[in-house]
């Protein structure tokens, strides 16, 4: 019997992306911590899969070519790549934007008001060219790896394209943000879908949707009972069990999105339940 080759996972060895990405790889029983992911290039993490650590930029390359058979990066980068790959899962990690920002003394309220002629600073040339040019721009493109906020102060560049989380760079440097071009996060991407990669987006997955709920246990008095799915409605549906001698009180468990724990917990004790427990978890497969 020939042995069965690990599936290789391209994955960033350092950048802001890296330490979630990896952790959220280890949270997944594939943990990384004992490898020195910016000076390692291959390591088996074990007898399925392999990693392959580089930087976020070349990734979309490396998947595209089959040097991996599956990577870990930003979608503002695979769109950037110009690469055709496939998007089999949205890892929740690192969001933000790609923005056109310009100065905010520069008076431009919107793309509107931006000269029909323009220079644009940005490490996103193929993004930023594409969407001005189908704006209606006559467009000059200035390639800087990094300092962007800076090219409109000295004059280099009419406006930026930049990745944005929260704005406060911008801000912080005198920079108003136009329009979006597109939202971004970490994704897991393969040259297509494939049937050999389904159980590794199962287990990233089961990490991902874990991550965004809560284990809700109380005890509720009987008459609550027919109330309580209202309150408390689970993936599906609570789990209900009679409490250990005594048919008046019950157990009820639920799993519930973390965003509502406060609506919960509040509708729980008004129901008159007691022993609220909330706990994280693991795995959560929907």
């Amino acid at each position: 019997m020939s042995e069965v080759k690990p599936l290789r996972i391209a994955l960033p060895n350092k950048g802001r992306m890296a330490p979630a990405v990896h952790k959220l790889f280890g949270d997944a029983g594939m943990h990384l911590d004992d490898i020195d992911a910016e000076s390692a290039l291959l390591s088996s993490i074990n007898e399925r899969y392999e990693a392959m650590f580089v930087r976020a930029t070349d990734i979309p390359a490396f998947v595209a070519d089959g040097v991996a058979d599956v990577g870990v990066t930003g979608w503002d980068l695979v769109c950037e790549s110009g690469f055709a790959l496939t998007d089999l899962l949205d890892l929740g990690l690192g969001r933000a934007r790609l923005v056109v920002a310009a100065r905010a003394s520069a008076g431009f309220g919107s793309l509107a008001d931006i000269p029909a002629e323009l220079r644009v600073a940005t490490s996103f040339p193929r993004l930023a060219q594409a969407f001005l040019t189908d704006r209606g721009f006559s467009v000059e493109v200035v390639g800087l790896s990094g300092a962007t906020e800076i090219a409109p102060h000295l004059g280099l560049a009419d406006v930026i394209v930049d990745v944005v989380a929260t704005g406060s760079t911008l801000r912080r440097n005198g920079l108003v943000e136009l329009e979006t071009i597109l939202t971004s996060s970490a994704r897991l991407v393969a040259p297509k879908t494939d049937s050999a990669l389904e159980p590794l987006v199962l287990l990233l997955d089961s990490v991902v949707q874990a991550r965004a709920c809560r284990y809700v246990m109380a005890n509720l008095p009987a008459p609550a009972l027919d109330r309580v799915a209202a309150v408390l409605p689970g993936v599906e549906s609570p789990t209900v069990m009679p409490l250990l001698g005594t048919d008046r009180v019950f157990a009820v468990h639920a799993v519930v999105d973390e965003s509502s724990l406060d609506e919960v917990m509040t509708g729980l004790r008004a129901l008159g339940g007691t022993g609220i427990v909330v706990t994280p978890m693991e795995r959560l497969v929907r």
